[in-house]
């Protein structure tokens, strides 16, 4: 596939990707506003805890979305058919796979977990409940990771769209008749997803039916070719470091935060709710650098793969500053609509210059990771995480005490700054790197 790399075909693949993402914190909500209607505080804090659990393993499974975009973008560029086709099947099973382990692991799983974080008796019987439900859709809810990569390579984003359309439209229309209807609580909340989460994994098997007309899928000698599982295990576990690495910096940010008492705590994670706008929006063009560069560097075109990082990446700059501008002049009143406490309040007002330089500051380090993706280079990702990790420490360290909670969030800023920084310094590589791709792919042709 040449297709010229244009500015209609980076917005076609990133606004479904937008879209999608919109849908996922209104399921959250509409959880929520279930579970509330019935007049005690426990299921609420239940099905946040078990959502918060659930989330935090399935998570772990996040580089088989990644790894799988950039390996079949690849092998798309090159006219790889038998290998595109093979990918989805690995993906499958790495899916399927991991979801059983879940399930076979789950008592020492929910243990772990209120031992980390303990809630009341009646708090933990109840999510235990929730959890006890959802974990039997494992399998279906991490293969999914496996075809939105598939898809997502392939610049099928709308059918993205429409599968997560779907997931979140059966939940919450499960979630009104369960609960509301039947009145069947927690439980009815976690059978809602439960369902969803395996219709959507038919949805996204029949999306993928191209792919199973075919006999490619089922090349077992081609699926089980040690070189190319070899590959893909190297890429999957290096994102999985790097992911493990990004989130220690997260988690640790958020709870350290809690030195400076229940209020600096509170705003950090109201603040940090903005964070996570800046990065569903952004995300739509990494998306789109992941397939794009992908497609570019299995094909050996450098030309092609630097046009796609810097249309991708202007697109994406676009959406940073009007963000930024976004929270200077809204963030007041989102911050008041957030948080009721006065105290918080004003907490988060103080700290809110540091969310409103975050999406111009966050722009490269998105936009890298997704070309970086994109072309498989993993182990530059888990390095250039670690080297960021390390400064993040360190700041944290020397900043803290003199600058309170300034200090923790300058700390997390290093840390982005690092990461676009380290990351930039190893595209040169990168473009070295298509070039010997396209003599490999002149080899063999």
């Amino acid at each position: 596939m040449t297709q010229e790399i244009t500015h209609k075909r980076v917005l076609q693949i990133a606004l479904p990707i937008l879209l999608a993402n919109v849908t996922v914190p209104i399921l959250g909500a509409v959880d929520t506003a279930v579970v509330g209607q019935i007049p005690r505080p426990e299921p609420i804090a239940a099905v946040g805890v078990g959502a918060v659990i659930l989330s935090a393993v399935y998570w772990i499974f996040g580089f088989l979305r990644m790894g799988t975009v950039g390996l079949t973008a690849q092998a798309s560029g090159e006219g790889d058919r038998d290998e595109v086709a093979s990918l989805l099947t690995r993906a499958l099973m790495i899916g399927f796979a991991g979801g059983l382990g879940l399930i076979l692991l789950q008592r020492a799983i929910f243990w772990g977990a209120f031992q980390v974080s303990p809630a009341s008796a009646e708090v933990e019987s109840l999510a235990q409940g929730y959890m006890q439900i959802r974990i039997w859709s494992a399998p279906a809810a991490i293969a999914l990771f496996g075809i939105n990569g598939w898809l997502i390579a392939q610049e099928r984003t709308r059918a993205v769209l429409v599968l997560q359309l779907w997931m979140n439209g059966v939940n919450v229309v499960l979630d009104l008749v369960f609960v509301l209807q039947l009145g069947w609580g927690v439980s009815g909340v976690a059978v809602a997803t439960f369902i969803a989460e395996w219709s959507a994994l038919a949805l996204g098997l029949w999306l993928c039916r191209g792919a199973f007309q075919t006999p490619r899928w089922r090349n077992w000698g081609r699926v089980f070719d040690g070189a190319r599982l070899k590959r893909m295990a190297v890429v999957n576990t290096d994102i999985l470091i790097r992911s493990l690495l990004l989130e220690t910096i997260f988690v640790s940010f958020l709870l350290l935060g809690g030195r400076f008492g229940d209020a600096t705590l509170a705003a950090n994670q109201v603040l940090v709710q903005f964070l996570h706008i800046t990065g569903y929006a952004l995300d739509g063009f990494a998306f789109a650098a992941e397939a794009l560069v992908g497609k570019a560097f299995g094909a050996g075109a450098v030309l092609r793969l630097r046009r796609a990082a810097i249309v991708t990446t202007a697109w994406g700059a676009g959406f940073a500053v009007a963000m930024a501008l976004a929270f200077a002049v809204a963030g007041p009143w989102l911050i008041t609509v957030m948080a009721k406490d006065l105290a918080v309040q004003q907490a988060a007002l103080s700290y809110l210059p540091w969310m409103v330089a975050a999406p111009p500051m966050i722009l490269g380090l998105v936009m890298l990771d997704g070309i970086f993706i994109g072309a498989t280079r993993s182990a530059d990702m888990r390095n250039m995480m670690a080297i960021s990790a390390a400064l993040y420490w360190g700041a944290v360290w020397l900043l803290m005490d003199p600058m309170g909670n300034h200090g923790l969030w300058l700390a997390l800023h290093i840390s982005f700054a690092a990461r676009a920084v380290t990351l930039g310094s190893r595209y040169p590589a990168l473009e070295r790197a298509t070039l010997k791709q396209a003599a490999h792919s002149d080899g063999h042709s």
